[in-house]
């Protein structure tokens, strides 16, 4: 087993605006080995979304190449992309992206339904952590905002990802709630070596990872 989990080498992403090219990614390098915590930052427009959808496979970069657990990507067709965010990659977004139609329960499952997965003491443990237990039936859509977060956190890590991206997880949290919710992600990640990459405009979220890259002009500063 590998103790890389990403590996990027000379990646370039660029976008058309007006007819001018944009490299949003450089030429960029980096490695994160397996456990590892980073806060990305930026600039509105950086291309930190863009960093974090390459990684996940929604884009695909123009140049370079692309590893994941030791894996070159760049052979990879839809179905080995869709594998490997099936089993290995856990996602935390902003908007929470829940399924409102479901209960607590029917989100937190989902991703083990995928994979053909039980539920397992771990998911009894992320309950119990995360304060969930009371709230198995209730519909998301009923929750407040730091609960559906807390949900959202839960399913991430429900299968046991080698790999967690979050793009700003507290952006719609009070204070309070995002730092509490900082302190259960990483508590969490850290006891299954979880790598995590957050996208984050808190300096106070981002001091709760191991470290901070900053994303400028396309290259990754640390």
């Amino acid at each position: 087993m590998t103790d890389q989990t990403v590996q990027l080498r000379g990646i370039t992403k660029a976008f058309i605006d007006g007819g001018v090219c944009h490299n949003v990614l450089d030429k960029l390098e980096l490695l994160l080995a397996q456990g590892d915590t980073i806060a990305l930052t930026g600039a509105s427009g950086s291309g930190k979304s863009t960093l974090l959808n390459v990684i996940a496979g929604f884009e695909r970069p123009d140049a370079g190449s692309l590893s994941l657990l030791g894996v070159n990507t760049s052979p990879w067709n839809d179905s080995h992309w869709s594998h490997f965010r099936r089993v290995s990659l856990g996602v935390v977004f902003q908007q929470f992206n829940l399924l409102t139609p479901l209960n607590v329960e029917d989100n937190i499952a989902f991703p083990l339904r995928l994979n053909g997965l039980d539920w397992s003491p771990w998911c009894d443990h992320l309950l119990d952590r995360l304060g969930l237990r009371p709230l198995l039936e209730r519909h998301v859509e009923a929750l407040s905002g730091g609960q559906q977060q807390r949900v959202a956190i839960a399913r991430a890590l429900a299968h046991k990802p080698r790999l967690l991206l979050a793009d700003e997880p507290t952006g719609n949290l009070d204070q309070l709630a995002s730092i509490e919710v900082m302190r259960l992600l990483c508590e969490l990640a850290a006891e299954q070596d979880t790598s995590i990459i957050m996208v984050t405009h808190s300096m106070e979220c981002a001091e709760f990872m191991q470290r901070r890259w900053h994303l400028d002009n396309g290259q990754i500063h640390e």
